[in-house]
């Protein structure tokens, strides 16, 4: 017999994740907090990134969420899947980054981000970036509904109405030219002739997850990621931005599917924009 497998959710049912998977966020945000002020060992995975225990213990809070909330939906998430750990996956998943920026981290620096992403039919749906450092927190509430919040994670969470909540937008770019956000760690030969090749006026950086939440703040207009990610690195950000009325495309320009279990959950590179380019 099969595993049984749990209905499509609607968008009802998205909009009901929103206030446990917060939750679920800001415990393991305050966990990488403890972490971060605490410092520690960093090991290498077998691909030569660095792992923490702030990886571990934001995975740990993250994965017994969605177990007692949606037992028959996979996960694939970053830590368990180095470890070798791949459930099989088809119309619906999660994808779970426990800690995105991990560089970024281990650096001292802010831009790190806790990010979970809802998959259905290689569509993301669902999309949380919490960056506990700088206490900023995105996610959809429901389709075409992202939302940005500040939320502390040394402070007790608010009850679910009492947070206040911004609605987000994609903007059209200025008649001056577009602006980039740019990888902190990942700049190369081929991002820097795609910046080039285009009108582009001015260039914010930073690490992890938050480019996508920049342009779906309508701060920014392009994100070229010409390298190698995985799935779990871009499924919430690129939820959020898509509920905010951008694209993630790849180099052919198709929008970036998700559930590549055959390329190990790799990504091809990619352009996000805040708006659909002509050609798109």
């Amino acid at each position: 017999m099969g595993r049984e497998r749990e209905a499509p959710l609607t968008a009802i049912d998205i909009s009901q994740l929103a206030a446990p998977m917060v939750a679920a966020a800001h415990r393991a945000g305050t966990l990488v907090m403890e972490h971060y002020q605490a410092g520690g060992p960093v090991r290498q995975k077998a691909d030569a990134s660095p792992v923490t225990q702030a990886d571990l213990a934001s995975e740990g809070v993250i994965l017994a969420t969605l177990a007692t909330l949606l037992p028959h939906i996979p996960v694939v998430s970053e830590e368990a899947a180095e470890g070798g750990v791949f459930p099989e996956t088809d119309e619906i998943f999660f994808l779970v980054d426990p800690l995105d920026g991990t560089k970024e981290f281990i650096a001292g620096r802010t831009e790190f981000t806790i990010n979970v992403g809802l998959v259905a039919d290689g569509e993301p749906c669902f999309g949380l970036i919490y960056a506990p450092a700088t206490e900023a927190l995105f996610f959809t509430r429901a389709e075409g509904d992202p939302v940005a919040a500040k939320l502390s994670p040394t402070e007790p969470l608010p009850l679910w109405p009492e947070i206040a909540l911004t609605p987000m937008r994609a903007r059209m770019p200025a008649n001056e030219g577009l602006v980039a956000a740019v990888s902190r760690s990942h700049m190369d030969e081929a991002t820097e002739r795609f910046l080039a090749e285009h009108e582009i006026c001015t260039t914010l950086t930073s690490g992890s997850s938050l480019k996508f939440c920049v342009l779906a703040e309508g701060k920014a207009d392009v994100y070229p990621r010409l390298g190698r990610t995985m799935e779990w690195d871009t499924a919430a950000g690129d939820a959020i931005l898509r509920a905010a009325g951008g694209v993630v495309l790849t180099m052919d320009g198709k929008p970036l599917a998700y559930g590549k279990s055959g390329q190990g959950y790799a990504n091809p590179g990619f352009v996000a924009w805040g708006q659909p380019p002509v050609e798109a």
